[in-house]
């Protein structure tokens, strides 16, 4: 972990930073996420409003700070659910073989050449614009790679000695998958986490810039660089800092996720394929 040391202690307090303030929203923000103040729309970074304001005189600090509770909400949980669904469905599929897996893995194959943003917008336009309809729509579009690194695994590890030996002894499939094919999984799927929330709160964020995502008044940092974007060549600083704290948290997810990796898959350490 010595070459990702610096940099994934600098993610790592990144993330909490952001994390920390995100849930004391409330009382870390100086004003509330849809305040207004007509008297100071469009105004640049200051000492009142150290991020400005946007054109309807909200503070876009406040608004930087309660749209991070919605990204990251949505990064987190999004690939928490999918990391669950395709746990259960690859771990099933390749412990039960045969027939079953073939279909169950077809099922995977249908899902996974279908375009990921089409299927995503397809889910909001049927569940409209709102949370629900992207943490749905996310979840719905991130378990089909779980499912398959995780059939992959199963399938190495059931051949293994221990396994075979507490199947012989007449453990049932449910408690060899739990105690004994899991816990040897389980740090590929903390490193997967690590990789997977960026991705989401990037895509969560793409939805948003387009216009398909978080409905005003809540803001996520795509809403609010979607805001900006209009404004870009006058009033920059609209944008910057949504995209700014995109930047930073996606590269903070990815130093974690590389200090992951070294720690908890040797042979990636060792530069083992």
């Amino acid at each position: 972990m010595n070459k990702y040391s610096l940099t994934s202690k600098l993610g790592a307090g990144f993330l909490l930073m952001v994390s920390v303030v995100a849930v004391l929203a409330p009382w870390v923000a100086p004003y509330s996420y849809e305040t207004q103040d007509t008297l100071r729309t469009l105004d640049f970074p200051g000492w009142e409003h150290w991020m400005g304001t946007d054109r309807l005189g909200r503070d876009l600090l406040s608004r930087m700070i309660y749209g991070a509770r919605v990204s990251l909400f949505i990064g987190i949980f999004t690939t928490l659910f999918a990391l669950l669904i395709g746990t259960v469905y690859g771990a099933i599929s390749a412990y039960i073989g045969g027939k079953t897996d073939d279909w169950m893995m077809r099922l995977v194959d249908v899902v996974f050449a279908l375009p990921d943003l089409l299927m995503i917008i397809l889910i909001t336009v049927l569940m409209g614009r709102g949370v629900t309809g992207v943490f749905v729509a996310l979840t719905l579009v991130s378990w089909v790679t779980v499912a398959r690194l995780v059939r992959g695994e199963v399938l190495r590890i059931k051949e293994f000695p221990y396994v075979m030996a507490a199947r012989a002894l007449g453990a049932s499939p449910a408690r060899i998958l739990i105690r004994e094919i899991l816990p040897n999984i389980l740090g590929i799927l903390v490193v997967t986490l690590s990789f997977r929330i960026p991705m989401a709160i990037l895509a969560e964020s793409t939805l948003s810039f387009i216009g398909l995502g978080i409905a005003p008044p809540f803001s996520s940092w795509g809403t609010l660089a979607n805001d900006g974007w209009t404004a870009i060549k006058f009033y920059p600083h609209l944008i910057f800092f949504p995209s700014l704290a995109i930047f930073l948290t996606i590269l903070s997810f990815n130093f974690l996720g590389d200090a992951l990796r070294e720690v908890l898959d040797p042979r990636a350490s060792r530069g083992v394929e």
